[in-house]
């Protein structure tokens, strides 16, 4: 991923003067948090991520409730040490296909099985974000907002050797879906509505100006 300018502006100055936690180890959430100019430290959420999906309504709803979580958990962390941040970004992604939640396969055969499904056809890929902060009264109730992003992500009609060639590269193992789009899986997506970046992991504009409002903030 090519390195982005960073922009000179006064509230993105004063985040990088703070400590800014991301609640992922992703890479590709590095990268796209890096190329928003933003400076952070990466501390994993240990949020096990066994929220029922039969709970909710819609796909946006599971992937901001586990967003929500992940950070929580690395800020109540950090806070019962003394540590206390003064901003935790966390960030889920769902594949969403005919209404089914799609996250990471179990291994190459449910790979093998997704890729199936999503052959053909077009689905949705939901990222939600959560950031959170310190209270900026007297409270203990931290400052917490919570987004969701959706795109369209349309896949070409794919010959069984091309799934299963895909799938034994290993790549779709890590991934939502099945599929990374900002390498190999590329070659399997016909067309893209809405923020590319979201597929990948962060929605890079909405996070950028949910920073400035946040940031904003008193």
């Amino acid at each position: 991923m090519a390195t982005q300018q960073v922009l000179n502006i006064g509230w993105l100055n004063a985040l990088n003067a703070k400590k800014v936690i991301l609640a992922s180890s992703s890479p590709r959430r590095k990268d796209i948090l890096s190329n928003l100019g933003v400076n952070y430290t990466v501390v994993p959420s240990t949020f096990p991520e066994t929220l029922d999906k039969s709970k909710f309504n819609h796909p946006s709803e599971y992937v901001k409730a586990n967003a929500y979580y992940k950070a929580l958990e690395v800020y109540d962390r950090l806070k019962s040490t003394g540590d206390t941040p003064d901003l935790v970004i966390g960030a889920d992604t769902v594949v969403a296909y005919a209404s089914q939640i799609l996250e990471k396969p179990k291994d190459e055969q449910d790979a093998i099985r997704m890729l199936k499904s999503l052959s053909g056809s077009s689905h949705m890929v939901y990222t939600g974000v959560t950031l959170i902060a310190p209270p900026s009264d007297n409270s203990d109730t931290p400052r917490i907002v919570t987004e969701v992003e959706g795109t369209e992500v349309m896949f070409q009609t794919l010959e069984d050797d091309v799934i299963e060639a895909y799938a034994k590269t290993g790549e779709p193992l890590d991934k939502a879906g099945a599929y990374g789009y900002q390498t190999t899986g590329s070659l399997l997506v016909k067309g893209i509505n809405g923020c590319s970046w979201n597929v990948i992991g962060l929605p890079a504009s909405k996070l950028f100006f949910m920073l400035k409002d946040f940031t904003a903030e008193p």
